[in-house]
């Protein structure tokens, strides 16, 4: 077993990146290019929600069933924990947490990974991951931003 800690902080709101971090749309996005699913569903994750889709590393690779079961989606305690299992892996268990802060919000994941003797592996794929989502949650937060300061503009204008 192997467990892996990723912190990342964001200037936005804590409700906002815990709204982008449980939607599997933005997963679907986010993941371009790194990990292809197929039979995800969309919209927001929810607690007792199973799902089994099909994954492709960098979308070259052979697609592998994965399984991932919601264990706990808590909005005002902004944490979610999953149990995941697949593509070689025995056990994946997620934990994300949101937390306000001074600039915006902090974003843990912490991952407890069971791969037999590959767990090493997988733990360095998963510090890989789950760093990659960093930067286009960024991008994605800017972009909400800039558009809620251009809808705010034209309403002041507005009045």
């Amino acid at each position: 077993m192997k467990t892996v800690t990723l912190e990342h902080e964001y200037a936005a709101p804590a409700k906002v990146v815990w709204a982008l971090a449980t939607d599997l749309d933005v997963l679907k996005e986010i993941m371009k290019g790194v990990v292809t699913f197929e039979g995800l569903p969309s919209g927001r994750v929810h607690q007792g929600q199973n799902i089994t889709v099909q994954v492709s590393l960098f979308g070259k690779l052979p697609p592998q069933p994965y399984f991932m079961e919601v264990l706990e989606c808590d909005d005002n305690a902004m944490i979610l924990r999953s149990f995941e299992k697949g593509a070689g892996v025995k056990a994946w268990c997620h934990t994300l947490t949101v937390e306000p802060q001074p600039s915006g919000s902090r974003l843990r994941d912490v991952i407890e990974i069971d791969a037999g003797w590959m767990s090493w592996a997988f733990a360095l794929w998963a510090g890989f991951l789950y760093r990659k989502r960093h930067e286009p949650r960024v991008r994605m937060l800017a972009d909400m931003q800039a558009k809620q300061a251009a809808t705010d503009l034209i309403g002041s204008n507005l009045r």
